[in-house]
Parts: C-alpha cells; sequence; structure tokens
C-alpha cells in the first residue's frame, strides 16, 4: 500500500538549490545542437489515452514506487529534450477514437472516426468506401525501403493503433472474418488479422489477439475451452509462417524466452486471445512484459545493417484502465511504458535512431484537490469535500465510477482507494469513461527530433518520422547518413561571426572620424 512519503529535501528551502537547478537546465538547453543526420531506425511509442494528466500522475506513482516523493522524480521520456503538443481531432469528430488517430500518426493523414488506413472519403461501416481511399503507413514506407519493421503492443494486434500501420479498413471492429458480414467479404474487404498476414511484410508482432487468427474449430493452447473465431478455418499464423526463413511463432513466455534474436527474422508472439492482461494482473510465468517485448524486438530488428522501423503501444492496458475508471491499473501501465521506453534507450543511440513518444488521444481523468507533497497519487486529498466526506486526488469526468449512497455521493477511506479494483469516482454516469479532447504531449530525441516544436496536427508526426529517415515521400530529403565531425581547430564559432558583423558598422564609423 502507498502512504505518503513526505521526506523533504532541507536543501529545496534554499534559494542556491533552485538556482543551481535552473542554471544546470539552462547550460544544458545552451549546449543543445539539433542532430540534422539521417535516422537509420524509427522507434514510436503510444502510450494509447496517455494525456498529459496521465504522464504527470505515472511520473509521481513510479517516483514513489522508487522511494521518493514523487514530484521530482523524472520518467524516461521527460529526457527526450523536444517537446510539442498534437492536436487529436478526427476529421469528423471532436473527441477521436484509436482509428482514427493511428492512421493521422501513421500514415500522416487525418481520418474519420472508426477508420483505419483510409482517409477521410472513406465512411464507417462502408465497406465499397474503402477502395481508392487507402493511405500508407511509415511503417509499411519503411518496409518498401528495405528495413525490417515491427509491431508490439499489450492488446491485440489487430486492434485500432497497430491496425492502422497495416490494414484499410471501414471498421475498426472487423477483426476476423467472423466480426463481418457475407456482402461486404464478396466485396472484397477483408478483416484487420488477414491483412496483418498478407499487407505488409512484418518482421516482428509481438501483443495478443490469438483466437483472431484461428478457426472457430481450433481450441486455444491456455484456455482450452476457447477456441478461435474464424469462419474461414484459415491457420494465419501458418499462413505468417509459410515461405520465410528463420521464423517462429509462440503463445506463452517460455518459447519467447528461447527465441534467439540473432538468430531469428522474423517472430511472431501472440500471448493472450485477445487483450494482454494489465501489467498488474500479468502473470509472470506465462507472459513477457512489454518491456521484455521491446527488448526482444529491437535485438531482432537491428540486424538489418538498412534500419527499422518500430511501432511500440501500451495499447491498451493505459487506455482500457481509464475507462474502467480503474486508475491504478492505468497508471501501473504508464509506468511500465516508460519502463519499455528506458530499456529501448539502452539499445540505441541518439546518433542514429529517432525515438518519438506520443498518445492517440487524452481521457477525462484529472488528479489535484488538496494533497501534501508526497501523497499517493491514488490516495485521498487531505481535507474534506462539502459533503463532508473524502475523495481521492484522481477523479474522473464521466464513467463507471458514479456512485450514490442513500442518494449521496459514496465516501472513500484509504484501503479502498489504495484496492487495484476500486474505481475512482465520476462526475456524470456512464458504462464507460470517455476519451479527452485536449492535445497531448509529444516527445523526441535523436535525428531531426528538433522538427518537432509548437503545436501541430497529429499526422505531422508520421511526415516528421518519415522525412528524418528519407522514406517515401520524402526520398529525395538530401539528409547525409552522418554529420560529419566539426574539425575544431579550424572551426568558427557561429556566434562569434554574429558578434562580429554587428561590431561592423561601429568599427567603420571610428575609422572614418
Amino acid at each position: 500500500m502507498l502512504r505518503c512519503v513526505c521526506y523533504l529535501n532541507s536543501n529545496e528551502k534554499h534559494p542556491s538549490y533552485w538556482n543551481n537547478k535552473g542554471k544546470q537546465a539552462l547550460h544544458k538547453a545552451l549546449d543543445m545542437k539539433p542532430n540534422v543526420r539521417r535516422a537509420k531506425n524509427t522507434i514510436l511509442f503510444l502510450g494509447d489515452g496517455m494525456g498529459i494528466p496521465t504522464v504527470t500522475a505515472a511520473r509521481i506513482l513510479k517516483g514513489q514506487m522508487n522511494g521518493g516523493n514523487g514530484e521530482e522524480f523524472s520518467l524516461a521520456m521527460d529526457t527526450f529534450p523536444h517537446l510539442a503538443l498534437s492536436k487529436t481531432y478526427n476529421v469528423d469528430q471532436q473527441m477521436p477514437d484509436s482509428a482514427g488517430t493511428a492512421t493521422a500518426y501513421l500514415c500522416g493523414v487525418k481520418a474519420n472516426y472508426g477508420t483505419l488506413g483510409l482517409s477521410a472519403s472513406a465512411l464507417r461501416y462502408n465497406c465499397n468506401s474503402t477502395f481508392g481511399n487507402e493511405v500508407e503507413s511509415v511503417l509499411h514506407r519503411a518496409k518498401m525501403a528495405g528495413k525490417s519493421v515491427g509491431i508490439v503492443s499489450t492488446a491485440r494486434v489487430q486492434h485500432a493503433s497497430p491496425g492502422a500501420a497495416y490494414s484499410h479498413t471501414a471498421n475498426r471492429g472487423w477483426y476476423a472474418d467472423s466480426d463481418m458480414n457475407t456482402a461486404d467479404i464478396t466485396a472484397g474487404c477483408r478483416d484487420i488479422a488477414y491483412q496483418l498476414v498478407h499487407n505488409t511484410d512484418i518482421n516482428v508482432i509481438l501483443g495478443g489477439g490469438r483466437k483472431y487468427m484461428f478457426s472457430k474449430e481450433t481450441p486455444d493452447p491456455e484456455y482450452p475451452s476457447y477456441k478461435g473465431v474464424r469462419n474461414d478455418k484459415i491457420d494465419l499464423t501458418a499462413v505468417w509462417l509459410n515461405n520465410k526463413q528463420n521464423a517462429k511463432y509462440v503463445w506463452n513466455k517460455d518459447e519467447f524466452d528461447q527465441v534467439n534474436p540473432e538468430k531469428t527474422d522474423y517472430l511472431m508472439g501472440l500471448f493472450e486471445p485477445s487483450d494482454c492482461r494489465y501489467e498488474l494482473e500479468r502473470d509472470h510465468t506465462l507472459d513477457p512484459s512489454l518491456t521484455e517485448m521491446v527488448d526482444k524486438a529491437i535485438k531482432i530488428l537491428r540486424r538489418n545493417p538498412k534500419g527499422y522501423y518500430l511501432f511500440v503501444e501500451d495499447e491498451g492496458r493505459i487506455d482500457h484502465g481509464h475507462h474502467g475508471s480503474g486508475a491504478k491499473f492505468a497508471l501501473t501501465e504508464a509506468v511500465e511504458f516508460d519502463n519499455a521506453i528506458e530499456r529501448a534507450a539502452e539499445l540505441t543511440s541518439e546518433l542514429d535512431t529517432l525515438s518519438v513518444v506520443t498518445a492517440d488521444h487524452s481521457h477525462v481523468f484529472s488528479f489535484g484537490g488538496h494533497s501534501n507533497r508526497g501523497n499517493p497519487v491514488l490516495g485521498l486529498s487531505r481535507n474534506l469535500a462539502e459533503d463532508k466526506k473524502s475523495f481521492t486526488t484522481t477523479l474522473y469526468g464521466n464513467g463507471p465510477g458514479y456512485k450514490l449512497v442513500n442518494g449521496s455521493r459514496a465516501d472513500v477511506n484509504t484501503t479502498e482507494a489504495d484496492h487495484k479494483d476500486y474505481k475512482q469516482q465520476s462526475a456524470v454516469p456512464l458504462d464507460s469513461e470517455t476519451h479527452g479532447s485536449e492535445d497531448v504531449a509529444i516527445f523526441a530525441k535523436g535525428p531531426m527530433a528538433h522538427l518537432f516544436h509548437g503545436v501541430q496536427e497529429q499526422s505531422y508526426i508520421a511526415h516528421v518520422m518519415a522525412y528524418a529517415a528519407c522514406i517515401e515521400p520524402y526520398t529525395d530529403c538530401f539528409i547525409p547518413d552522418l554529420e560529419p565531425e566539426p574539425d575544431h581547430t579550424g572551426a568558427t564559432n557561429p556566434s562569434l561571426i554574429v558578434l562580429l558583423m554587428g561590431l561592423i558598422p561601429a568599427l567603420l564609423s571610428i575609422i572614418s572620424v
């Protein structure tokens, strides 16, 4: 159970502490130079539903898990030097969904709510509107450029966020052919799982979603009473493995751990029939963590001398936790997501790898109230509300946490609030908490990361990543593979040149006198 830490650093009471801290940050900023090399590798980390309040709360939680107050802690993503804001709306919706947003940040084109890999000319549920409106993802374009590509997700790999990397579908819910009607299949539309193995030659696929790959007659290897859901009786894992060398399909952690990344070119790992379990409930003997999946993916993909593109998503479980008004689930997922970012940083170099962290959308999640330094993020405010009852510092604007007892708001105590299944209170009753509509953050480091600045359309993300890697539509980017090291013996400081040019008029006036 998290209790108030409240170990105040006595140095923080003195101005010198903050002045020195400010000077250090200033000098670091002054020394910062843009990396104008070409990105050999690109990694997009997507925290599904990870709005700015979630980032801040996760920072404090991770800091408290490491024994501190939390507020002063830095996440791995906090260390990325370049930041921007992303406008998340869909073409037809103010409050976006994960499908339309994924099409934006993966394909560079804003789309309609519920559609994947299609421009806004396509209509949701309208199969015929698919044809001619397809847009390609940066992942697909990276593969066409000879790079290795991968997808890692804590949700089903056919879900909305990863789905836009490889599929073109008028309905994000068409996971398998059993989710579609006969007319749409006859018209030529294909389910997302089918497109996963047929559209783009993806080297690494890790996440959940087993049931969409097997027929209704095939029992699940982990839960024998459950079966696949496909009507066409096709084993899509076998289709994916066909004609691939050094390829493996695994479904549990033991098999996953036995995969040698130095001898593997293709790896598909599907660890649950649907979404992976929450980190709080993950069976460590059966399912790998997000960090472990990212580690394995990078070690496989980096063997390609031309580089790689990797999409990493904590789909789920941040987003799904918030939808259930379960802040403990959501924030614990965000902490594990940051752990994966930290591990990726250990395996890559900022010199040749562009790493970007962002969210598809936010949630109506907030935290605040009257709380002392070091107060647990999932704890109580120190003051009672006007109704003389306690309340948690984390709350939701709407959702299933709305609860009345004898016609008034329910009280809450510390034990209840700390339980993993506790639903934070909501102002408006809904069976599922909704997404937020505000901007989300973009964190970036590596080649061309400085191009992330200001407030941008979400579709801008894909353009920067494609440009940095010099892939379609920016193959004529003229970015050098390696920036030549400066010759310090004969180098001239640009700021000195500017200073001297400013002095010339004054010198001329003196000479003329």
